[in-house]
């Protein structure tokens, strides 16, 4: 699950919460990353657990309609389609959901403010009235059904942004809030794997999509820690007239992220690198830093190679 993307996120938020009170060990920042791991994983399985807690929650609804029309003698029927979801109650019934859950104490307790405002959006949804209306119902409908939940109304939420807030502090996590929509992505590629006799073995995703992705983040923290004086210098040397104390934080992270794995991973192509830091930028620095970044970076790595220092294939812009 946690690709390279993801792992070049959770080292720059582990240098930068570094860099913020320095004196850690090394043993102790790479101890960091991996909970960071832990914490990411995690919120994969709190998100997928969101179907029970919704499911849950309308169900509840559901039974205080039908007490409400008992008491008033009102004519209502109950439509269960919701409730009775086959998908549903097949990641009720995960095994490897309800051991994460059980394990690490994850629970919604301090989120259900997103549970109740998810599923007010949903009732006024036109993807729910036309679940609930059709004349019949697939196992493919139901997962469909699913899947626009998470699409239409958990992926860039604000309210789930708030909740997982909260929940961080409750459950002793960090940076849930901004791996949430990458791990939906990863939910809806989950939900597509089960099917209609799927069992409560059905495997979710393991923590990684290979064990080099592991490997790749500690030696890139590492080499990132290694050479912090060299890679300052280098940015302090092609600011060109900014003022060094002015430079963002992050930015600086970013810059020097890159230039570990550029300088030292030979393997990498460097438009891969290049590209992966810039769309980092654009998500975890200011409006414009990505152009900053891009220029700095651009500028070392031009000056490297004239003086015969690098070697990766390099087109100067």
């Amino acid at each position: 699950m946690i690709n390279r993307t993801m792992v070049r996120t959770r080292i720059i938020q582990t240098l930068f919460a570094y860099y913020q009170n320095p004196g850690k060990t090394t043993l102790r920042v790479h101890k960091e990353l991996d909970k960071g791991f832990a914490d990411t994983y995690d919120l994969y399985f709190i998100l997928l657990d969101f179907i029970n807690e919704l499911t849950a929650y309308a169900q509840k609804q559901m039974e205080e309609q039908i007490g409400r029309a008992r008491a008033t003698h009102s004519d209502w029927t109950a439509n269960r389609r919701m409730v009775n979801n086959r998908l549903a109650q097949q990641i009720f019934d995960n095994r490897a959901l309800r051991a994460r859950i059980a394990e690490q104490r994850l629970s919604w307790d301090s989120g259900m403010t997103a549970v109740s405002d998810v599923y007010r959006r949903m009732v006024e949804s036109d993807f729910y009235r036309a679940y609930m209306d059709a004349e019949s119902c697939t196992y493919e409908d139901d997962k469909r059904f699913w899947r626009q939940v998470y699409q239409y109304l958990l992926a860039n939420s604000e309210v789930l942004a708030e909740a997982l807030d909260e929940m961080e502090v409750v459950l002793d996590k960090s940076n849930w809030t901004t791996d949430a929509d990458i791990v939906i992505s990863y939910i809806i590629k989950t939900l597509k794997r089960f099917k209609a006799d799927s069992t409560p073995e059905e495997p979710l995703l393991e923590m990684f999509d290979s064990e080099e992705e592991l490997q790749f983040g500690h030696r890139l923290l590492d080499e990132a820690l290694k050479g912090h004086d060299e890679y300052e210098r280098l940015i302090n040397a092609h600011l060109k007239g900014w003022d060094a104390d002015r430079i963002a934080g992050m930015d600086r992270i970013i810059i020097e992220t890159a230039l570990a794995e550029i300088l030292t991973f030979d393997e990498i192509a460097l438009t891969v690198s290049m590209n992966e830091y810039i769309e980092l930028a654009k998500e975890y620095s200011g409006d414009k830093s990505y152009m900053f970044i891009n220029g700095i970076l651009t500028e070392i790595l031009r000056e490297m190679r004239n003086e015969g220092s690098f070697v990766k294939a390099f087109t100067v812009k």
